[in-house]
């Protein structure tokens, strides 16, 4: 499974505004809510919640990542969204984010979870892709940057 095959267009933002973290977490779980996978939205906004208060998901770089392993999902599910202006997200190295993925998986699907949070991390691990993903003007154009880097990544 890759990332590309999770997402759609319609769960990609560019210039989304948020005014903090909390903010920003909403704002996500709003970009997704349409989706079909998602059998209870109160659900997956708690769990969501709850995942970011036992530990930041901004994993560093300008990259943040909040996430759940939830009942509150049917399948795999995943927004994106770059901002506009950077976040204070309490990141790992206390820097600003303006990449901010959101990834929900059913319980069950724990390694296909950790599998997916690993498959992010590669995707967003190179200064230049993070900053083609800064630069990018169209969900189309996220889309295939998301289809070119996996191509040299393992199926999962």
């Amino acid at each position: 499974m890759k990332l590309s095959d999770i997402i759609s267009e319609k769960y990609i933002q560019i210039g989304l505004e948020a005014k903090s973290k909390n903010d920003l977490i909403e704002k996500m779980l709003m970009l997704v809510s349409s989706h079909p996978a998602i059998l209870d939205k109160a659900k997956l906004r708690s769990d969501v919640l709850k995942r970011e208060k036992e530990m930041t998901t901004g994993i560093g770089k300008n990259v943040a990542l909040p996430h759940a392993k939830t009942s509150a999902v049917s399948a795999p599910l995943l927004g994106f969204a770059v901002l506009k202006r950077e976040v204070e997200f309490a990141s790992i190295d206390d820097e600003p984010v303006r990449l901010v993925f959101l990834l929900a998986t059913p319980e069950h699907m724990l390694t296909q979870h950790l599998k997916l949070l690993s498959r992010i991390s590669r995707v967003v691990g190179s200064d230049a892709t993070r900053e083609k993903l800064l630069q990018a003007e169209t969900s189309t154009e996220v889309l295939e940057l998301f289809q070119l880097e996996e191509q040299s990544f393992p199926e999962i």
